[in-house]
């Protein structure tokens, strides 16, 4: 069953996503701060988290920066219709999708399950369990999973975008890729992949890595050109 978190200060809000959600057989949690979104995260785990822009205590946008930085779980964002900014930032921040206030119930059931639908076409490849598994530079990614193994044997969580991003990388090791060859090989239904947020993925992918933005091993940037993945990946 589907775990889902909603992030709202408006109670009628929470509690009438609360008992739409649970008609379709989703099993629902509620926080009305930021601070009890962490709690809620550190308590439990869930498949996707609805997220508030507007908080008392927080920005959303924050938070969406802060889930992205410790855990690979899905993020729809709640914005206000007129608030065209926001939405994009938060897309580029790493949020998997966004749904605008007022909202139709049904619409956000759709996004959830479409998220969920990409998750876990990114989790689930139709690969051998050879090709599961992926190391370079003493890292390792296990591409069903979604997970991401530093060499000190801790694991990385990844947006959604840092995933699709690694995996373009890892399949087209040691050449220079264009941001538009980036944009194709990373992009998914439903979400709108630039150059911008091609950049700002390489460098949250990146720092996520361990690669000095300066001079970088890993990934490094061909001027006039594009990107490089400079590492050998093995089994």
């Amino acid at each position: 069953m589907t775990r889902c978190l909603v992030v709202d200060d408006d109670r009628e809000i929470r509690d009438g996503v609360q008992s739409y959600l649970s008609r379709f057989g989703m099993i629902t949690s509620a926080a009305a701060s930021g601070a009890e979104m962490r709690r809620a995260m550190r308590a439990a785990d869930f498949d996707v988290v609805i997220l508030d822009l507007m908080l008392p205590d927080e920005n959303g946008l924050d938070l969406c920066r802060w889930m992205r930085e410790t855990s690979g779980v899905p993020v729809i964002m709640l914005t206000a219709q007129g608030d065209p900014i926001s939405r994009v930032v938060g897309l580029e921040i790493g949020a998997d999708d966004y749904v605008g206030k007022p909202f139709e119930p049904r619409e956000l059931v759709a996004r959830i399950n479409a998220v969920l639908r990409r998750v876990n076409r990114g989790e689930a490849p139709a690969t051998p369990d050879a090709e599961r598994r992926v190391r370079f530079d003493g890292w390792e990614l296990d591409r069903m999973q979604r997970e991401l193994l530093s060499p000190d044997q801790l694991v990385v969580p990844l947006s959604s975008a840092e995933f699709r991003l690694l995996c373009a990388f890892i399949e087209r090791p040691n050449r220079v890729l264009s941001r538009d060859q980036l944009i194709d090989a990373s992009r998914a239904p439903g979400v709108d992949v630039n150059d911008r947020s091609i950049d700002l993925a390489v460098s949250r992918l990146r720092q996520k890595l361990a690669d000095s933005p300066r001079e970088p091993r890993l990934i490094r940037t061909v001027r006039g050109e594009g990107y490089l993945f400079a590492a050998k990946v093995t089994p």
